[in-house]
């Protein structure tokens, strides 16, 4: 029997993001998470020790609730900046939670200029809503360089996706993408099988990355990297490690999920790698 060659994918490296705090859990859910921007920069540098690459940032308001305001964005960022440099990506959220519109999302955007971004396809492109100024946001992004993410809710994401490339609603050839598992699960529990409905459903996919809820993240997360995904992983959408227990912190899980990830026989991205593969195909 003649040996069998690896897919390609064997030989990128899987990227490691770390969501560390989210739009909703406060210090009353979860003493340690990150908030401000000081705690936030902390996090990034234990993180990035610990094996990530890019982190998810979200930003809140004095009250603790969730926010797109530019300057606290800056304050965060440049925070991140002053630790660790440009070690790792920065990819910020502009994420509705029920509070802003798409054009609110999409100027936010185009005020603050993120080197990346993450734009939920049912938030930015609603049923009913103006397909020619997501055509003009996505051409935007293109010219001024900034890293899309599209975050698919669930696998019937996928078709309203597809329809929007195809139709160049939805600018570029092949595009960076976020499976969300268990979203609309009871009790938002992930399993690994929660991954199999979205595989190999769009030809408009240049690569995928997962996120997860609950304590059987890392097995999503190594699910997805023994598939030749991605993971994003943090007190976002969960704060137990592998054997239940409570993670101190996100660096504890990122450290948790960078052994499993050499444990696949893939290496791990390092920020330029992680800029190199989230770039989309226009």
């Amino acid at each position: 029997m003649s040996e069998r060659t690896p897919p390609d994918w064997m030989e990128l490296p899987a990227i490691l993001a770390v969501a560390p705090n989210g739009a909703r859990k406060t210090k009353a859910d979860l003493p340690t998470i990150p908030i401000s921007p000081e705690d936030v920069a902390r996090e990034a540098k234990n993180c990035l020790a610990a094996g990530a690459s890019v982190i998810h940032l979200h930003v809140r308001d004095d009250a603790g609730g969730h926010s797109l305001d530019i300057g606290r964005y800056r304050a965060s960022m440049d925070a991140i900046r002053a630790e660790i440099g440009n070690d790792l990506l920065i990819q910020v959220t502009s994420e509705a939670v029920g509070i802003y519109s798409a054009d609110q999302q999409m100027a936010m955007v185009r005020e603050l200029k993120p080197e990346a971004v993450s734009l939920a396809v049912r938030e930015i492109a609603p049923d009913g809503g103006d397909e020619n100024k997501l055509r003009d946001f996505c051409a935007f992004l293109r010219e001024a360089d900034i890293l899309p993410q599209f975050i698919l809710y669930a696998p019937e994401d996928i078709v309203r996706f597809d329809d929007l490339v195809e139709r160049g609603v939805i600018g570029g050839r092949q595009l960076p993408v976020l499976y969300v598992l268990g979203r609309y699960s009871v009790g938002q529990k992930s399993t690994p099988a929660d991954l199999l409905p979205y595989l190999g459903r769009s030809d408009h996919v240049s690569n995928w990355m997962m996120c997860a809820f609950g304590r059987f993240e890392n097995a999503c997360a190594m699910t997805a990297v023994a598939l030749g995904g991605h993971a994003r992983i943090g007190f976002e959408n969960n704060h137990l490690l592998a054997d239940g227990t409570s993670a101190p912190d996100n660096a504890a899980l990122i450290a948790q999920a960078h052994a499993g990830v050499v444990l696949t026989g893939r290496t791990i991205a390092d920020a330029d790698m992680a800029r190199k593969l989230l770039r989309p195909v226009w």
